[in-house]
């Protein structure tokens, strides 16, 4: 084959790339939906739908589905899965307020959502206030967002999700729900707000089940009566049982505050509510969240037997003024799974344990195995316990390089294996870890 022929040859080759991405570029369609259009027209800017539900229903790979500023009282439920380089995005137009309200389900039976995403793939959804779903029935949960089955590559960016309640103590409501019953990958949650929640037994943000693959990002959540962000595992969700837990994701750069359990009627008065909650996840970072005036900071275990959280990372967080706990590893009774291969670096707990429920800054449980505790900054409260360790069954793990401060007039407080020590030699002597690099430092002011 001569040169010219080689040319040709590739300029061709060259010249189909170069138009298969100019077609690309120009297969985006928009539909656009209106309080004032008609589902009889055409979906354009000037004739607008009435409906998501239309809207919805014409959307292909590829579409965009602007939502005109107005109140919808209906559920956005996608109906056809995008495509890697063709998503389908549903969105308020030019941030408009678009409220998408549940009026008109609380009247429905059974489970009821008001974005629902089943088995769909490339989504995003943008920009939506999604409020106001109800129920007083103990079988019936309630949702602002559910996502289930195998959806993957699923993107719920910039929305406000509020007034999601259950009314009956036994209920359950979340915020937002992923629940990977197939196999789920690439799903992000980020910068939405999630407040004003009754969630009976259930969560705020959570994944649970076969999910891989995660990003929970600049989140605000808050004024919630339930765990904040729960990454949940071994509760019988996928379909799957080896691949039954969440995996591979980070939660970084959330605000969580206000979450307590406290007033929920399914608690009878406990402060047990996460910020953010590590239930049988693995493999996951939780980074630069800032987490204050919750029950608990950040907990990672598992509720059953024989299962953990296992190689969690929990760097440089901010874990303040939290009612019971800074950060808890380890089930909270002998018949718990527990925590282990888990690093806790480089965060600053500054004052927990405001109820004087003996949390400290730090509580160790039953079945903690083979972590490392490093470089944090703890503060006691006026409770004056820095770490509370109440079970002697945990092994081989590293306390390293910590600082402890205080703050308080009176001595602090370290408890390991049940055993209380006043002073920090007795405590690096009895719990086995070498601090002697960065000792306790004393910054009560004389009187």
């Amino acid at each position: 084959m001569n040169r010219m022929s080689v040319f040709i040859i590739a300029s061709c080759a060259a010249f189909g790339v170069l138009f298969a991405l100019y077609s690309l570029s120009f297969t985006h369609q928009a539909i656009y939906v209106a309080v004032d259009g008609s589902d009889q027209n055409e979906g354009t800017l000037e004739r607008p739908f009435q409906t998501i539900a239309k809207a919805s229903l014409e959307a292909e790979a590829g579409t965009t589905v602007y939502i005109r500023e107005g109140t919808y009282k209906e559920p956005l439920v996608v109906q056809h899965s995008g495509t890697k380089y063709k998503p389908i995005t549903f969105q308020a137009y030019q941030g408009e307020k678009v409220i998408v309200d549940g009026e008109n389900l609380n009247d429905s039976e059974g489970d009821r959502a008001l974005v629902v995403l089943e088995d769909k793939n490339y989504i995003n959804i943008e920009g939506l206030t999604i409020k106001n779903v109800t129920t007083d029935t103990i079988d019936e949960t309630v949702m602002g967002f559910f996502i289930s089955g195998s959806s993957s590559h699923i993107t719920v960016r910039d929305n406000i999700i509020k007034e999601i309640k259950t009314w009956h103590e036994e209920g359950n409501g979340h915020g937002i729900a992923v629940y990977g019953t197939g196999s789920m990958r690439d799903i992000n949650i980020i910068d939405n707000i999630v407040e004003d929640l009754k969630l009976g037994t259930s969560e705020s943000v959570v994944l649970n089940g076969d999910i891989d693959g995660f990003t929970i990002e600049g989140n605000k959540v808050q004024y919630s009566d339930n765990i904040g962000i729960d990454l949940i595992g071994y509760e019988g969700v996928a379909n799957n049982p080896s691949a039954d837990y969440v995996r591979n994701g980070i939660v970084q750069n959330n605000t969580v505050h206000h979450v307590s359990s406290f007033t929920n009627p399914a608690y009878n008065g406990e402060y047990s509510a996460a910020a953010i909650y590590v239930d049988g996840g693995k493999d996951i970072l939780i980074k630069e969240n800032e987490l204050y005036e919750n029950d608990i900071g950040i907990e990672a275990t598992s509720e059953h037997s024989g299962k953990y959280a296992e190689n969690i990372q929990m760097i440089d967080n901010l874990i303040s003024n939290n009612y019971y706990i800074g950060i808890a590893i380890g089930g909270y009774d002998e018949e718990r799974g527990g925590t282990r291969n888990t690093l806790i670096t480089n965060n600053t707990l500054y004052q927990n344990d405001t109820k004087h429920l003996k949390g400290g800054q730090l509580l160790v449980q039953y079945n903690v195995h083979d972590n490392e505790i490093r470089g944090n900054k703890f503060t006691a409260s006026p409770s004056r316990i820095f770490i509370a360790n109440f079970f002697r069954k945990n092994r081989d793990n590293r306390l390293i390089e910590k600082i402890f401060y205080s703050e308080q007039s009176e001595e602090a407080i370290w408890i390991w294996e049940d055993e209380e020590y006043r002073s920090f030699s007795a405590f690096r002597e009895a719990s086995g870890s070498s601090d002697e690099k960065s000792p306790y430092i004393d910054t009560r002011k004389e009187e």
